[in-house]
């Protein structure tokens, strides 16, 4: 069979990428209508989040690093089919048991496939700015279009408890077709023995000793990013609509989408620039962002809430980008798919776990209150961050300036040894 020439598999593969965190997010502008039909509570809500973060986390942790053995296509392929399923399932939804199993092999289909395909494009960059900067963009740009775009579905058009599910399944049968022609860009080792398969699939985060150092002294920047993503995500349409009063699907969804929209442009706007220049102004700009949007919403004035969604998804974007052209870099090729499972692992976390108990507490101590502790969480891992990467660079100037200096030595001793032999 032809294959696809590599820089056309990159775009397809980009594709993938941006689909899968685009249904991810499609369900968020649904849950008022769920909700409003089967009469759930919102600590039914959160279980609907929780079990969908759970599934995926499960499924990072166990086949993150099987495309490291197996190749890149298989593991893609079958999320695909994965997610697939969880489409029709969606669509056939009719009660929270129909809808918690959705979510649940949803996320255990984004789980496999989230690693893989940051280590595929990675794998067929034709650059690595272009890398970058779709490692970058391709989650944001995914989250923002599936809010967005869900919310005027939900808004204006017929079905929309099903056109949704029904479009998502549609692009992802085609991604699963064009994904026959996508060359492999992992060899495949296989196991050495059954032991081996077993320990591989075994639930842990396991990371080369070389990339162990880079990747934990990103890990406040990873924290810190998703963490504010989660905010917008689960606490946003709550405070859209009670602290903005906007009960419109669609204008909330773009109100959302403002957020990752702004960090996927910044996305595309940094690339190229050092990993230490990313994140110089992206813990700043994360920082500020969280506060004028808090600002915002304690003065209960939208426009202020919009200009810190910009700003932070700014620094959402380029903190992000600076931990993870850090990792990418010092990362042997061979152990991408596990290396990034890892990243994603962690930012997962950080991603939900604040998100499940902000709801589970937002009904006890109120909406603003809660906001408020987010953003303290926020701003404290935002300072952290900050302070790890300033202590790095300052040791890094150091070593730089003694061997500078020893250089600079050795030539005078040099120097002077050819004098005399004169």
């Amino acid at each position: 069979m032809t294959r696809l020439h590599p820089h056309r598999a990159f775009w397809v593969v980009t594709a993938t990428f941006v689909m899968v965190l685009f249904s991810s997010a499609a369900p968020s502008p649904l849950y008022p209508v769920y909700q409003e039909l089967w009469g759930f509570s919102a600590f039914t809500l959160t279980a609907v989040f929780a079990i969908y973060v759970a599934t995926m986390l499960a499924s990072l942790l166990t086949v993150g690093s099987l495309s490291d053995h197996i190749g890149r296509r298989p593991v893609l392929a079958v999320a695909l089919a994965l997610l697939i399923a969880s489409m029709i399932l969606f669509v056939s939804a009719d009660d929270v048991g129909v809808l918690l199993a959705a979510r649940a092999l949803q996320g255990l289909a984004t789980g496999a496939a989230m690693g893989t395909l940051t280590a595929t494009v990675v794998d067929l960059q034709p650059t690595p700015r272009l890398g970058s900067a779709i490692t970058g963009a391709a989650p944001t740009i995914g989250l923002a279009g599936g809010v967005a775009v869900a919310g005027l579905l939900v808004e204006y058009a017929p079905a929309p408890r099903f056109l949704i599910y029904e479009v998502i399944l549609g692009l992802f049968a085609a991604l699963l077709i064009a994904l026959l022609i996508v060359p492999e860009t992992s060899e495949r080792v296989g196991f050495t023995s059954r032991r081996h398969l077993v320990a591989t699939l075994a639930p842990r985060v396991h990371l080369p000793a070389p990339v162990r150092r880079v990747f934990f002294t990103a890990v406040p920047a990873l924290v810190a990013t998703w963490s504010l993503g989660g905010l917008y995500l689960s606490l946003g349409s709550s405070v859209v609509a009670r602290v903005f009063g906007v009960e419109n699907h669609a204008e909330a969804g773009v109100l959302l989408f403002v957020f990752f929209a702004s960090a996927a442009v910044t996305s595309l706007m940094i690339t190229g620039r050092e990993a230490g220049t990313k994140l110089a102004f992206g813990y700043p700009a994360l920082a500020g962002g969280a506060v004028i949007s808090l600002s915002g919403v304690l003065m209960e004035a939208l426009p202020l809430y919009i200009v810190g969604s910009i700003v932070a998804g700014a620094g959402f974007a380029a903190t992000f980008l600076g931990a993870l052209d850090s990792i990418i870099a010092a990362t042997p090729a061979q152990q991408r798919g596990q290396v990034f499972s890892s990243v994603f692992v962690a930012s997962y976390l950080a991603f939900s776990l604040p998100a499940v108990v902000a709801g589970l507490v937002v009904s006890h101590i109120g909406l603003q209150e809660t906001v408020v502790g987010y953003v303290a969480y926020v701003l404290l891992l935002a300072v952290l961050g900050a302070l790890v990467t300033a202590g790095i660079h300052r040791r890094s100037a150091r070593s730089d300036g003694s061997a500078t200096g020893a250089a600079a030595a050795d030539r005078t001793v040099s120097d002077r040894k050819i004098s005399v032999g004169r």
